[in-house]
């Protein structure tokens, strides 16, 4: 054996060895490390500017601006009597995207398809899958097409939700002397009337289908559960008619609630909490935490509230031709 090869191993860094190389910071890490200390650094320069002491602007001392103010539905035009704003921009906007996404696809489809088509695909099989679990055959058939575009209505409805456009007509700017509306993201559901008509739909629906099925006394007492009898029945009869028409209610404020609920906390997390206290170092401050949450309710909420009441609408439907 060569003196070489037995020799013990030289440690890194030692007889003229070259050090073994340390792993580098990551990109993330570096990347988070520069949004902390420009979050940091903005408060202590927010500090140093304005200071600790609030300076409420004028419209606000005097109760003129309000947060709420953004959900109000200003009449841009009319056209007869139908009142056109942003809550109706937003619903043709919708209507657009779905139909216009739909009817390219139709036009377009492949063997192996591109992502486009695999998402409307994922969403068919999705909303078919929630027809056959609550619906039978024939049930599935007659509403599978009403509950796929709930579905994918109000989810899209929502997302859109989620972009900055210029619909704030109570706030303007000019270009070139033309008063153009302000940024604001909206969502057509934080107005009451439009998750309100579609519950009310769904409930119609399947009162017409518990009476077609059963007819009007079966159904009524169809709404019983099943095994209840004696004098029990005066009490168990009066909450279950109540409670099949507080389904009206919670499909509707579940939505609506929801929805602007995620959007006031965003508005007040990005902003408007340090205008109402007269603060530039708390807007700044809770910038992160507005961030977050309008990550947390693009992501995860606008689908959830889509599937939500989708889900309730063939459940609602398959259950008012069941039998107890």
């Amino acid at each position: 054996m060569s003196a070489v090869a037995g020799a013990p191993p030289i440690a890194p860094g030692v007889g003229g060895a070259p050090p073994a190389e340390k792993p580098g910071m990551s990109t993330a890490r570096k990347i988070g490390y520069a949004v902390l200390g420009a979050w940091i650094g903005g408060i202590l320069l927010f500090v140093v500017l304005f200071g600790v002491t609030a300076h409420k602007d004028p419209d606000v001392a005097n109760n003129i601006f309000s947060p709420v103010d953004e959900f109000k539905l200003d009449t841009w035009f009319k056209i007869g009597p139908i009142s056109f704003n942003k809550g109706v921009l937003y619903l043709l906007i919708t209507a657009g995207i779905t139909l216009g996404v739909m009817l390219y696809i139709s036009q377009r489809l492949k063997q192996r398809p591109g992502r486009l088509q695999v998402a409307v695909e994922w969403f068919y099989d999705f909303a078919r899958r929630m027809s056959r679990e609550n619906l039978d055959e024939g049930m599935e058939r007659k509403y599978f097409p009403l509950i796929a575009t709930i579905f994918v209505f109000i989810l899209v409805t929502n997302l859109i939700g989620y972009i900055p456009l210029p619909v704030n007509s109570g706030e303007t700017f000019k270009v070139f002397g033309a008063h153009i509306p302000s940024l604001q993201i909206y969502a057509a559901d934080t107005n009451v009337a439009f998750p309100l008509i579609l519950a009310l739909s769904v409930f119609v629906l399947f009162t017409y289908e518990g009476v077609k099925h059963h007819g009007p006394i079966r159904y009524i007492k169809s709404l019983m559960p099943g095994g209840v009898s004696g004098p029990i029945v005066g009490l168990i009869f009066p909450i279950e008619i109540l409670s099949n028409f507080l389904r009206l209610i919670s499909l509707t404020v579940r939505l609506w609630a929801n929805l602007l609920a995620g959007h006031l906390l965003i508005a007040f997390m990005g902003g408007e909490l340090g205008v109402l206290v007269g603060l530039q170092l708390v807007s700044w401050f809770l910038l992160p935490f507005g961030i977050a949450i309008f990550m947390f309710e693009a992501v995860l909420i606008a689908g959830l509230q889509a599937f939500i009441f989708a889900i309730l609408t063939a459940i609602y439907l398959g259950g008012a031709v069941e039998s107890h």
